[in-house]
Order: C-alpha cells, then sequence, then structure tokens
C-alpha cells in the first residue's frame, strides 16, 4: 500500500547532507523554488486521459506511471477492499495481454513493475529499458481497455484468496497489526469513507460478486480518472504517437461522481486498550488534523519533524536518552486527500510503564505548544524533509510519482514546486499554532499490551477493552 511522502526538496542538501542543520541558511534565504526543475509536458487526449512527458536522458531507462483517483474511501460499508481487491485483478491479464507477459516484457527484460492502493488512489507503476517503452504503453492501455474481457471466475477467486492471505500475513497475524483498524474506527464514524482499512474485511471480501467487481472497474478505471506519467530516455514525438495508438480510443467513461468527506474532530478523549500476541507493549496517540487540502499539513509535518528523528529532536532526547525509558518513539503528520492524523508512537523499554511513556509524552508535547519551537529546530526539521524529498526524485520512477500525484490530487503536475514554497515557509510560529490547534483533549490513546496483560495498558482503568476493529465504538456524529 502506498503511503504519500511530503512534497519537500532543494537540491543542494543532496550534497550538503553531512553539514550541522544549523548553518543552513533561514527560510527567508533560501534559494528559489525554481531550483528543482523537472522539464514535463502535460496534455489530455480526448477521451480525457492526463499525459505527462518528461524526458530524462541520464540513463536508458524510462518508467510508466499511471495514477487511478480510486482507493478505499470510494468504497461503501459492506464492499470494502474492493480497490485493492481490484490491484491484483490487474495483473491477471487482459483481452489481448495474456496472463505472465507483462512480467515477461518487465522483469523479462531487467525492470519491473508493481502497484500499491492507499486510501485515495491506486497507482501503477512499470521501469524499462528504453527500447520496450512501446510495450509497456500497449499493456497498459490494454488493462484500461480490455480488462473485462478475460475476467472470470477463476481469476476473480483466485486473488480473493492472495488477498485474504495478505491480510492474515499483514493484520490478523502481524505483531501490532490491526492497529490501524482500531484507530480508523475510533477516529472516524461509519459515514466516513476512511473508517475502514485499505484491505477490507473478511466479510466483505467473500462477498465480493463478479458482478460487484465489474462495476468498481466501469465506474472508476476510465480515461478521465486516470493521470499517466512517462519520465526517462524517450522521445517525446515517439512517446506522443505511441499513447495516441493505444489510449485513443478507449471510451471515455461516465464522470467520476466523489464522496463529500467531511473533517473529523473528537471532543473529548478516548482510551482503548487491546490485547495482542506481542511481547512488547506499544502505545499509540493519535489526534485527528486535516489532508493534503489544507496549508497546516506543511507545519504539522515539521512539528512532527521537530518531535522524533534526531538524537536531538524533542521526543527522542527526552524519552530514548535522556530518561532511557523508550526504545523508539515517532511522530508524524500522515495526510490523505481529505484528512489527516497526527500520530505518536512510543515502545517502552522494560521496566517503563505506558502510563509513564504517556505522561512524559504529555509535558514534552505541553511545553512545546507553550514556548513553541526554536528558529533552529524548524530549519533542521525543514532541512531533513527536503532531503527526504530530493532523495525521492533520484529516479525516473520518483518523479512519475510526484507528477502524477500533483496531476491528480491537484490538477498540476508541477505541484510539487507549490508544496515546496509551502514547507520550506514554514515559520515557529506555524509550528506552535498548529500544535496548539490540534493537540488538543480529543485524540485517542490505543494501548497494545500482551495478551492476558490488560494492566500494562496506560491508565488501565480508564481504557475501554477491545478484541479488534469490529467491536470498537465509533465516536458520535457532530450535529
Amino acid at each position: 500500500m502506498l503511503k504519500r511522502s511530503s512534497l519537500l526538496a532543494w537540491v543542494a542538501l543532496a550534497a550538503l547532507a553531512s553539514v550541522a542543520a544549523a548553518q543552513q541558511p533561514p527560510p527567508a534565504t533560501r534559494p528559489p523554488t525554481d531550483v528543482i526543475k523537472i522539464p514535463f509536458e502535460s496534455y489530455a487526449l480526448p477521451n480525457g486521459l492526463t499525459v505527462i512527458l518528461s524526458p530524462d536522458h541520464t540513463t536508458p531507462t524510462v518508467a510508466v506511471t499511471i495514477m487511478y483517483h480510486v482507493g478505499s474511501k470510494n468504497e461503501v460499508p459492506g464492499r470494502t477492499g474492493f480497490a485493492h481487491l481490484f490491484e491484483h485483478i490487474m495483473f491477471t491479464g487482459s483481452g489481448h495481454v495474456p496472463y505472465g507477459l507483462q512480467d515477461r516484457l518487465t522483469e523479462g527484460v531487467g525492470g519491473g513493475n508493481n502497484a500499491g492502493t492507499g486510501n485515495d488512489s491506486t497507482i501503477y507503476y512499470d521501469t524499462v529499458p528504453s527500447n520496450y517503452l512501446e510495450s509497456t504503453l500497449w499493456i497498459e492501455s490494454d488493462r484500461l481497455g480490455f480488462l473485462l474481457d478475460t475476467l472470470d471466475a477463476a481469476k476473480l477467486n483466485a486473488q480473493r484468496d492472495v488477498v485474504k492471505n495478505e491480510r492474515r500475513q499483514g493484520v490478523d497475524n502481524q505483531p501490532y497489526g490491526k492497529v490501524n483498524e482500531i484507530l480508523a474506527r475510533a477516529t472516524y464514524p461509519a459515514i466516513n469513507p476512511y473508517s475502514w482499512d485499505v484491505i477490507g474485511s473478511m466479510e466483505d471480501l467473500s462477498a465480493a460478486s463478479a458482478d460487484d467487481v465489474k462495476t468498481f472497474f466501469r465506474t472508476y478505471y476510465v480515461p478521465t480518472n486516470a493521470f499517466m506519467a512517462i519520465v526517462g530516455d524517450f522521445d517525446p514525438a515517439q512517446a506522443k504517437a505511441w499513447v495516441a495508438k493505444y489510449f485513443d480510443d478507449i471510451p471515455r467513461g461516465k464522470p467520476v461522481v466523489r464522496p463529500v468527506v467531511a473533517p473529523a474532530t473528537l471532543q473529548v478523549e478516548r482510551r482503548f486498550c487491546y490485547e495482542d500476541r506481542v511481547q512488547v507493549p506499544r502505545l499509540y496517540l493519535e489526534w485527528p488534523t486535516v489532508g493534503e487540502t489544507s496549508d497546516d499539513q506543511f507545519a504539522l509535518e515539521v512539528l512532527g519533524a521537530i518531535l522524533s528523528g534526531p538524537r536531538t529532536a524533542r521526543l527522542t532526547k527526552a524519552l530514548v536518552y535522556d530518561q532511557q525509558a523508550a526504545a523508539s518513539v515517532s511522530a508524524y503528520q500522515n495526510s490523505n486527500e481529505d484528512v489527516g492524523e497526527f500520530m505518536v508512537v512510543a515502545t517502552p523499554r522494560p521496566g517503563h510503564s505506558l502510563t509513564a511513556i504517556e505522561a512524559a509524552i504529555d509535558t514534552v508535547v505541553a511545553r512545546l505548544k507553550a514556548e513553541g519551537p526554536t528558529a533552529e529546530e524548524v530549519q533542521k526539521a525543514v532541512a531533513g524533509e527536503e532531503l527526504s524529498f530530493v532523495r525521492g526524485l533520484e529516479s525516473n520512477l520518483g518523479k512519475a510519482f510526484t507528477l502524477a500525484s500533483g496531476a491528480g490530487f491537484h490538477g498540476d503536475p508541477g505541484y510539487y514546486k507549490v508544496a515546496y514554497a509551502k514547507s520550506t515557509s514554514v515559520t515557529p510560529d506555524d509550528v506552535k499554532r498548529v500544535a496548539n490547534k490540534y493537540l488538543t483533549a480529543g485524540r485517542i490513546v490505543l494501548s497494545v499490551v500482551p495478551n492476558g496483560k490488560p494492566d500494562e495498558a496506560s491508565k488501565p482503568a480508564e481504557s475501554l477493552k477491545v478484541t479488534g476493529a469490529e467491536d470498537t465504538p465509533r465516536p458520535e456524529v457532530k450535529r
């Protein structure tokens, strides 16, 4: 499953990564936003397919990425897991491409192919030697235009079983594997499409019929809902000719109706305890925040970097090094398209309780909310975020992801420049403001403890015991 990272960048940091962050220039003197240049051309076919071309002749390879603006958010209760199930079905062959041929024309020639599903999108990608670009475009067009020609019950059942095994391995039988489901249900009411996990439930996967899957495909796998980026060693004129040849005749489909998602808020703290087959307890704190549509996400990302990461980050320094109470701690902003969450996750060292860990976290967060971060902390945090983004652009595939997601979520393949400008302009006052606005009493506190040891939960007397997502009570809908 995919998780989008924040769009932050500054190429010069790639060469200066070992320099102390305190030596970085203040935001007012940072380089202009055109320091990062991904040359591209964007256009739409008559059927609505968005195409982004970005030639780069550094290596004789090319990446093709197609983002479909559909994820688990587009499902409905009782039919969850469809987006991810369909990701698997897309690899079973199509009208003119027998099963296995895509692997032979990608992996078999030194390239690769894969896909990932998230709450808001499903993205398919291929990396191949340059002389295999035409065959890659043919395969992707055939999957979009002719997948249903060969879809039958046998293929559906085979991929249904694969996805069920993925769930068993990654959720049901994975230590801490049910956390995401519990948190999603505890944070969002049933009417919110972010209240279920991407992989879906066993019951819903079992209930999926061939007609259900075909309807899902016809609704969301249409050119008007697709964004294709081609990045690497290719001739733009030739690429345009191939794109027209293979994609022009695919019908545009009906307009996609997207769900309207209300912001999530919690009026009070909600505490839960989940017993799992784990050896070490773990504490999860989650606050509902904002998604891609809010500029506050940038200050929240910087807040996460100030709280955890390097040895000098506030939570890391206090809990891992100074108190030596935690084996690990992380803080981060997760931004989906419409909603987001700010997370703090801590694993204690032996002899230290989750109750004490929670108190220590709250002390650090309260001080930051009261005083705000220093200018140096913000500079360090922004520098780290920038470096992560630059590394994400080192490959053709990384650039293709960036261009396609910008087009799909923001209507602009060059949105990374906008995000960069907003990210690098985050100030200490911005961080203090979002910390006080979102890190409030309205949060989820989840303790995951070893089976038979509910007393190891943080404040166990106040924590409701749950056995999984299915019995986690949802929050009340604010009227």
